[in-house]
């Protein structure tokens, strides 16, 4: 079973989306559009990951949204990692509809400052997802990279999922840079990372495969497939692309629909 592990759904009227260089990605993505962009791969199963709302009214809506799609195997939802009340608030969306689907949570990482995952109160909601068996998932900038390699090394016992390989300079091909950032994040066993997001960090107009090829094979060295998971980032990568182009990019620089990479890890992370 091939698996998107990252793909969204949103309302126009998200506040991030006002954003003028966003302009078209600013409006409603829904199940029904979801199904449509995967209908010409073989992709057969989603993660929906928060969207950037920052709430838990969408966190609840989508493990709603999921319970009644097939398609959706998993929810990623939003909470903020510094509120002492967190593990409080899992076992709230655990016990709502469709709650037996969440696997993780993710906050706005990157919007914060670098050292943002050293401080103790979010080490803190770090420590209480694991304990809940839930996924850690981190949407971080480079720069904050070796954040995530110490917090992952202080808490050996939680999962680390990396979205987007840590945003790396695509469009600078500042290659060395973030393969030096990456690197003690990689050697951290509890973290996997995702192979997602890749053309929104490359030139949008003008990216072609090649660009991406030098950041995808250095993944694949650091990480192994075995802690690698394909994601769309859809309909983000209609900034860029369509789910197609982004999909069969991704096929053709991992050299095939590799079992780990396309299903097997997302399936032993998120325990699906």
């Amino acid at each position: 079973m091939i698996i998107d592990t990252h793909q969204h759904l949103w309302t126009a009227a998200y506040e991030w989306l006002q954003d003028p260089s966003l302009s078209r990605i600013r409006r409603d993505y829904t199940v029904a559009d979801l199904r449509a962009a995967i209908a010409t791969t073989g992709v057969e199963r989603t993660v929906l990951v928060e969207a950037g709302s920052c709430t838990s009214a969408e966190t609840d809506l989508f493990l709603r949204t999921a319970a009644a799609t097939p398609e959706i195997a998993a929810v990623v939802g939003w909470a903020s990692i510094a509120d002492p009340a967190l593990a409080g608030t899992i076992a709230a969306h655990r016990a709502g509809p469709g709650g037996e689907l969440l696997a993780g949570i993710r906050d706005q990482v990157q919007a914060q400052p670098d050292d943002f995952l050293d401080r103790a109160p979010v080490r803190a909601g770090l420590a209480a997802v694991a304990e809940a068996g839930l996924v850690n998932e981190l949407v971080v900038r480079a720069t904050q990279l070796p954040s995530v390699a110490r917090a992952a090394a202080a808490l050996p016992g939680a999962t680390f999922v990396l979205d987007h390989l840590g945003k790396p300079g695509i469009a600078a091909g500042a290659l060395g840079e973030w393969r030096d950032l990456i690197a003690p994040v990689a050697a951290r066993p509890n973290v996997v990372a995702k192979l997602s997001g890749l053309v929104s960090e490359a030139n949008w107009e003008t990216w072609t495969p090649a660009d991406l090829a030098p950041f995808v094979t250095a993944a694949l060295d650091l990480f192994g497939p075995e802690r690698l998971m394909f994601g769309s980032d859809w309909p983000v990568l209609e900034v860029a692309a369509t789910y197609e182009q982004v999909y069969t990019t991704t096929v053709d620089l991992v050299g095939g629909t590799d079992p780990d990479i396309f299903g097997r890890t997302a399936t032993r992370v998120y325990h699906l």
